[in-house]
């Protein structure tokens, strides 16, 4: 959809980002993230649409997207996946303190926001924060021990063959994954590893992203009536195409980094704006389970300083890595008396929708 479209469509656009939590500088970005409802076409035809995240340089009819490349706009039924999932970046958007284009669609969605809150805000907010502590290690380890040269195919005992490319790798992975599933699927004892591997884990993505382990080989051979050469060479090519990946992404970071988060990363040894965030996250997922509610400016909170402080690098990563366990602690005893439901309700969610799309008349 074109720009102009999705803005007349829009119900709710807000101020995200340092913005929205009270963290801005001078300097900082605008980030607005907003809601829009599709029309009747991409409800009961054949075109789709998740959200509109590019095109600010076409004609628009709010001044304030102009040229502004920070602007994700989602498409209503993506929005109310994302909240039913408890996603940390979407829940905040009905609770922003500033919204510069706010409909009566809009306000309906906001007054009901509190439906979309669950449980599961303990796993997702933990699971954002360790996202950026996993960033945080590995510009760490950037740092403090450099990649030295590019990996080469021989750097992993594959000497006489070529490696399995990371199309192969991919496919062959699937194919594991899907064997896994469906043998798991029909046994009745499985039933709950089966949702697991199917739902809440991305099981997948595991198998893509680490080397096979070694006394998993002799399975998976079985498993794929693959030759055990095959199965090795599986193996050793999944290391080599990782630790090609890693220093691909090494190279990037030293082209891409900002300067001045490069030296202040530089100083203090791993990267402040990952740290901030991490602490940020835990501390608003324990929040919501406190009170069952989000407080997306930390002014309110009363910690916009304490986070400040760890961007200029006040806090060593010893320290923040301590203050991160120490909140994990705090949302796991929260946690169990928290009053708050266990998941949302789908069949609730599922009616907002309905009303939502008939207050704004598909057109």
């Amino acid at each position: 959809m074109k720009r102009i479209e999705v803005e007349q469509r829009a119900i709710l656009i807000g101020l995200a980002g340092s913005h929205g939590y009270g963290l801005n500088r001078p300097d900082s970005d605008y980030d607005y993230r907003g809601v829009f409802i599709a029309p009747k076409r991409y409800y009961l035809g054949f075109d789709k649409i998740e959200q509109k995240d590019t095109g600010w340089d076409e004609p628009g009819i709010l001044p304030f997207l102009d040229g502004n490349q920070d602007t994700v706009i989602y498409e209503l039924r993506k929005l109310l996946n994302l909240l039913s999932g408890a996603n940390p970046n979407v829940l905040e958007l009905l609770w922003l303190p500033t919204y510069p284009l706010i409909t009566k669609t809009g306000q309906h969605l906001i007054n009901h926001r509190n439906i979309f809150l669950s449980k599961k805000v303990k796993h997702t907010y933990s699971g954002y924060a360790f996202a950026q502590i996993k960033k945080m290690e590995t510009h760490r380890k950037w740092l403090l021990n450099p990649p030295t040269k590019k990996p080469v195919p021989s750097d992993f005992d594959i000497e006489a063959e070529s490696p399995l490319s990371k199309d192969e790798l991919n496919a062959f992975l699937e194919y594991l994954y899907l064997l896994i599933r469906d043998k798991i699927e029909f046994l009745e004892a499985s039933e709950e590893l089966y949702k697991l591997l199917t739902a809440d884990i991305d099981f997948k993505g595991l198998l893509k992203q680490y080397t096979l382990p070694d006394q998993t080989l002799k399975y998976t051979q079985n498993l794929t009536n693959s030759r055990k050469d095959f199965i090795r060479l599986l193996q050793r090519s999944q290391s080599y195409q990782i630790a090609l990946r890693e220093w691909k992404a090494y190279q990037s970071w030293l082209k891409n980094r900002n300067p001045s988060r490069a030296e202040m990363e530089r100083k203090s040894g791993y990267d402040l704006k990952h740290g901030m965030h991490c602490i940020r996250l835990l501390r608003s997922g324990l929040e919501i389970l406190q009170t069952q509610e989000i407080i997306v400016d930390r002014r309110i909170a009363g910690d916009v300083e304490d986070l400040k402080a760890i961007l200029s690098g006040d806090y060593t990563y010893e320290q923040l890595m301590q203050m991160a366990e120490d909140l994990v602690k705090q949302m796991d005893a929260v946690y169990v008396k928290s009053t708050l439901k266990s998941q949302p309700d789908l069949e609730e969610i599922n009616n907002l929708c309905i009303e939502l799309v008939e207050m704004q008349s598909w057109g």
